[in-house]
């Protein structure tokens, strides 16, 4: 992906209209103008909020440094799909900075826009925060891991794989899809993106080192 020229006149992200619209999320649901290359052109107000900053320093941004290192990998191939035409919208898990020491879990929607030669023009992006609810549990409420699963969601959240899990732990394929299954029970994930999105939202995994890790006082 090349990047774009940013352009020096008003930050304003228009809004769609008719069926793309109704299709879109809302509830503080934050919205994005980017270049192809993924540089922030405009946003709107909730999209600033969610991220800690203002116009004047997220625009011209990359969106790739607003998110934690844990983003998917697959997330690079949604925008690559939109950008060779290959598809038009995604949908993806993620994991973004509000402020350098927290984080904020959420989906993160993208829709590729077209220019007259049919070629992408701009991405626009929504990212929807997770319920709060669930970002503001107390410690009373924390959930506790033992400490394999504490190393088993520590090796999930860099994207390793049942088999280099089992390998590294000595552990079985069933030995490792049973904790990880455990752990999305707990924390009430559907997934293994979810499942490190919503660790990192509740405070289990540190912030600002990679590869991150539990934190103790989450361990048993």
């Amino acid at each position: 992906m090349s990047p774009l020229a940013l352009p020096h006149t008003a930050r304003v992200v228009p809004r769609p209209s008719g069926p793309a619209l109704r299709a879109m999320p809302r509830h503080a649901t934050g919205m994005a103008t980017l270049a192809p290359g993924l540089q922030v052109l405009a946003g709107d107000h909730d999209f600033f909020r969610h991220f800690g900053g203002s116009s004047a320093d997220l625009c011209g941004r990359h969106l790739f440094e607003l998110l934690h290192p844990s983003a998917p990998a697959v997330l690079r191939e949604h925008f690559s799909r939109l950008h060779d035409g290959r598809r038009t919208r995604f949908t993806e898990r993620v994991v973004g900075y509000r402020s350098p020491d927290h984080v904020f879990s959420g989906e993160l929607t993208g829709t590729a826009i077209q220019g007259r030669s049919h070629r992408l023009s701009a991405i626009v992006v929504l990212i929807k925060p997770d319920d709060t609810r669930f970002q503001g549990a107390q410690p009373a409420q924390r959930t506790l891991l033992s400490p394999l699963e504490a190393r088993i969601l520590e090796g999930v959240a860099t994207g390793a794989s049942t088999q280099e899990l089992a390998g590294k732990l000595y552990l079985s394929r069933q030995g490792v899809e049973y904790h990880v299954g455990s752990m999305l029970r707990k924390l009430k994930a559907p997934n293994r993106a979810a499942l490190v999105a919503r660790a990192y939202a509740a405070g289990m995994l540190t912030v600002g080192t990679w590869p991150a890790a539990v934190r103790p006082d989450f361990v048993k």
